[in-house]
């Protein structure tokens, strides 16, 4: 991306694209948190009140007053608000849980355990993401496109020799190992010991929040059971985004691979063996006339 002219400076757009980025998640965050916090406090307390009045007004469990009950719990589940615990739970909608439900908007993961419940919060997602998912790419895309200026290797392999070409293929192996560490190998450790799952449970949960297929079932900061500190969540969706600018460029790097092999191998494949090649161009020498040069009156 071209740098724009501010008077006599020549300002990179990197800064003000990571800065208005970054405001419009926390824009997001903000409206997200007006929008839906005081609904979902409200569908809490309904919650609590329908579960008190099960306990008081069936002593005696029957088929009509279970459906019931679970017709109530699933409407709570369907608002955010969990089953299990108390109202005193931690609200899905404070700042860190709508940042973080933000950023699963832009970058389209939807997990689909949380989503707006009040007409207001619903279009204002509209419209949020309406902006905020092409704005996404584009950070996504500049960010890689800094990034693989950085490991130009692939256009310039047949350029290079000798050292220069071992010191970008040793960069660019850094590069990848540095990036599984930091967002497929040290996360899912951490999530494993907060969210007390297993190692592989935490991998799963890293590459199929990064790939942003986003099944939902494995969700961070949801355990009603445990105590988060108040910036986990936000923690987490910085994770999200630069895993995916990571990831996104890993996946450009396998795709660039795959497609010069496949152009190396179809190029042979029109060249023909070396025999056939040697022979064509020994019949066209032979010619007669070939290389004459002719003047024309």
């Amino acid at each position: 991306m071209p740098d724009f002219v501010l008077g006599q400076w020549r300002i990179s757009w990197t800064l003000p694209l990571a800065l208005g980025y970054l405001g419009y998640l926390l824009l997001g965050a903000t409206v997200f948190q007006l929008l839906e916090k005081q609904a979902e406090a409200q569908s809490r307390v309904q919650f609590q009140i329908e579960k008190l009045q099960f306990l008081e007004n069936y002593t005696c469990l029957d088929r009509q007053a279970l459906e019931q009950f679970v017709q109530v719990i699933m409407e709570a589940w369907v608002k955010g608000v969990n089953p299990k615990g108390n109202s005193t739970n931690p609200s899905n909608w404070d700042f860190s849980n709508s940042f973080f439900f933000a950023g699963t908007v832009v970058t389209t993961i939807g997990y689909g355990n949380l989503a707006p419940s009040t007409g207001a919060g619903q279009v204002f997602c509209i419209f949020y993401a309406l902006f905020g998912v092409p704005l996404n790419l584009t950070f996504l895309n500049h960010l890689g496109k800094g990034l693989s200026a950085h490991l130009a290797l692939l256009d310039t392999w047949g350029h290079q020799t000798g050292r220069s070409r071992v010191l970008r293929t040793l960069a660019l192996l850094v590069f990848l190992a540095a990036g599984t560490l930091l967002f497929l190998v040290f996360p899912p450790m951490i999530f494993s010991s907060v969210e007390g799952w297993s190692f592989g449970e935490g991998f799963y949960f890293a590459f199929i929040t990064l790939s942003t297929i986003g099944f939902g079932d494995y969700v961070v900061g949801t355990d009603p059971n445990k105590h988060y500190i108040s910036v986990y969540r936000s923690l987490a969706a910085v994770w999200i985004i630069c895993g995916l600018a990571w990831l996104a460029l890993v996946f450009n790097l396998a795709s660039s691979l795959v497609e010069k092999f496949l152009q190396l191998h179809l190029d042979g494949a029109e060249r023909g063996p070396p025999e056939q090649v040697e022979e064509a161009l020994r019949k066209r020498q032979e010619q007669p006339g070939r290389n004459k040069i002719r003047v024309c009156p």
